[in-house]
């Protein structure tokens, strides 16, 4: 037994890498490179745009948002290609995945009154993503093995076939992921810090805290849910400012900010609608559903969650051009999008342009690949081309990711045995 133990703690340490703690400088041992971390939530990015409506249509709110995140980066000791993204959802929040990739919510940027508020909330995310908290979760539940694998689905390899049943477990840990007070206060510690030495007002969070404690009166704010805040929180990051000097010039509120939340706010009223459409769509009270999507369009032409929405009802009565053009539109809004690529894919399959369906589908597949309904299609498409080694693949793919609800099981099935004559 003891030779076993030795040989397990052999393997062990023969899998670890030596590296060094960004934030203490502190020899450690990790699992995961930070090459492979990166990969991972390079993968992540789609889904997180997916469950967030898509990525704000407009290229100066997102360029205003990463300019600032990376103005905050050059700060910190992890020199990783950082990426900001700002998603429609109205919910209160913001969230980091591993490697360096930071979502904002429109609804938070709407609640807050500053830049430095802002600032403050992007440096304590990247403080999270600079003390490895995702990267050491991902280590902690899930083997080596399976997290390397995760990073290769890129490849599109059959072999992974196993690791991409575990795609949406995984995300969904990651996209929900609730700190502890431990974490909560590393990553207050430094971002403070890293807001500060940008240049910025450190106080920005500790505002950031009243205004989610006043909002927590009405309606918890989503943040909240995965960031407690006691008031040891407040009371830790007050101590932290005391030690600064926060007479040194520091940067005034940005004109920049009040003009990126002002075009948010002009928009709200098609978002408001856009999930009021939704809550419709629920009750089954389609043709309220289309009515309000059509004013939220109205409103704003480039509401890229509506006209998803929009084109999914058009597609659903068969209004198969039409549905088609506005999945396409708002495609062309966000190339990482996964739901009007998929739409899109699937409405030029009825009009039978297999080759358009194909460039769609195989997007919407890069985006997220463990949706199984792309599979079949995708088999379908390749089909009709007399692609048949394709076809067989992707019949196999969609048959083995399906929870067997999707109905077009039987179909893949007799299509399957049909092709390869088992």
């Amino acid at each position: 037994m003891r030779v076993l133990i030795t040989l397990i703690l052999a393997l062990l340490i023969t899998a670890c890498s030596k590296t060094y703690d960004p934030l203490t400088g502190k020899e450690v041992y990790t699992l995961l490179p930070t090459s492979e971390e990166v990969k991972i939530g390079k993968m992540y990015v789609p889904l997180a745009i997916e469950q967030n409506d898509g990525r704000y249509p407009d290229r100066e709110v997102q360029e205003y948002v990463s300019k600032l995140g990376r103005e905050i980066a050059k700060h910190t000791p992890r020199k990783l290609d950082y990426r900001f993204y700002v998603v429609n959802t109205g919910v209160v929040n913001a969230f980091a995945l591993p490697g360096g990739f930071i979502f904002v919510n429109r609804g938070l940027i709407l609640t807050l009154d500053k830049e430095d508020e802002l600032a403050g909330v992007l440096a304590h995310e990247l403080a999270h993503v600079n003390a490895r908290h995702h990267a050491r979760f991902l280590e902690k539940i899930y083997g080596m093995n399976i997290l390397l694998s995760v990073a290769s689905i890129f490849a599109y390899q059959s072999r992974y076939g196993d690791v991409l049943m575990q795609f949406g477990k995984i995300g969904a840990q990651l996209l929900s992921l609730k700190w502890s007070r431990e974490h909560e206060t590393e990553a207050d510690r430094f971002g403070v810090k890293f807001a500060y030495e940008a240049g910025y007002d450190p106080r920005g969070l500790l505002d950031t805290f009243y205004i989610f404690k006043k909002l927590d009166k009405v309606k918890q704010p989503e943040w909240l849910l995965t960031h407690p805040l006691p008031d040891t929180r407040i009371k830790n990051v007050k101590k932290l400012i005391s030690h600064l000097d926060i007479n040194r010039p520091l940067k005034e509120d940005s004109q920049q900010f009040h003009r990126i939340k002002e075009k948010l706010q002009k928009t709200k009223q098609s978002f408001d609608l856009y999930y009021k459409a939704i809550e419709k769509l629920k009750k089954n009270k389609k043709i309220a559903a289309l009515n309000l999507l059509n004013k939220a369009l109205q409103l704003y032409p480039n509401n890229n969650a509506a006209l998803s929405m929009k084109a999914f009802l058009l597609l659903d009565e068969e209004q198969f051009k039409e549905g088609t053009e506005l999945a396409v539109k708002a495609c062309k809004l966000d190339n990482m999008f996964f739901r009007p690529h998929f739409f899109a894919g699937y409405g030029y399959f009825k009009l039978k342009n297999y080759s358009e369906s194909i460039r769609y589908l195989e997007r919407a597949r890069e985006l997220i690949p463990d949706f199984p309904d792309v599979y079949y299609f995708l088999g379908r498409d390749y089909e009709e081309l007399d692609r048949i080694p394709e076809a067989v693949k992707n019949y196999r793919k969609a048959l083995q990711l399906t929870d067997g609800k999707r109905g077009w099981e039987k179909d893949a099935q007799r299509r399957l045995q049909r092709l390869t004559g088992y």
